[in-house]
């Protein structure tokens, strides 16, 4: 499971792991957590994303646009 989420992007990994979870059932979380060391909180994240069918995340881009540094002014 390690090797395979290794070759995973973040979006992917926290989705195979929220599929993972939600065939695995109840305390499934917490040992997915133990076993990846991917966080609980991550994992939730995911089972809301696949709730919601992906409707708000980009298809062309891994993270959400706004993220990173602001343009640096001309002084």
């Amino acid at each position: 499971m390690n090797l395979l989420l290794s070759r995973l992007d973040e979006q992917q990994r926290r989705w195979y792991l929220a599929v993972e979870s939600e065939r695995m059932g109840w305390g499934a979380d917490r040992q997915l957590m133990e076993i990846t060391g991917v966080d609980e909180k991550t994992i939730r994240r995911g089972r809301v994303e696949l709730a919601n069918s992906l409707a708000d995340r980009p298809v062309d881009r891994v993270r959400l646009p706004g993220g990173g540094r602001p343009t640096k002014k001309k002084t």
